[in-house]
């Protein structure tokens, strides 16, 4: 099972799992551009959702990992997928980016 983590509860996920904790975006360039979250207490690194199974050797099995997307269906998509790959240590941040501007950090734009 994927844990789910609302933007406004980020900070309680990252301080339960330490060890240089990533958030992985699996958005497009184009909406990363239009609308983006600046990392605090975390890595960010941005890998579109198709590019993933591509890029594995990206991601590192041993850190906290939690998935952002635009809504959150995507980013559990890719959250389940690594699950499979033998990620132990993922997250879906349900609602997304647009959950984020809304919760976490007004500044956001919502698209």
């Amino acid at each position: 099972m994927i844990d789910q983590v609302r933007p406004a509860q980020l900070d309680d996920w990252l301080a339960a799992h330490p060890g240089s904790p990533l958030v992985l975006d699996v958005r497009e360039p184009w909406e990363r551009q239009v609308s983006s979250v600046q990392p605090q207490g975390f890595e960010l690194v941005a890998i579109p959702m198709n590019e993933i199974p591509g890029r594995l050797a990206e991601l590192p099995q041993d850190r906290p990992m939690a998935v952002l997307c635009h809504h959150g269906a995507r980013s559990l998509r890719v959250a389940m997928f690594l699950q499979q790959q033998g990620y132990t240590d993922v997250a879906n941040i349900a609602g997304g980016i647009d959950a984020w501007a809304q919760e976490r950090d007004p500044g956001v734009p919502r698209y």
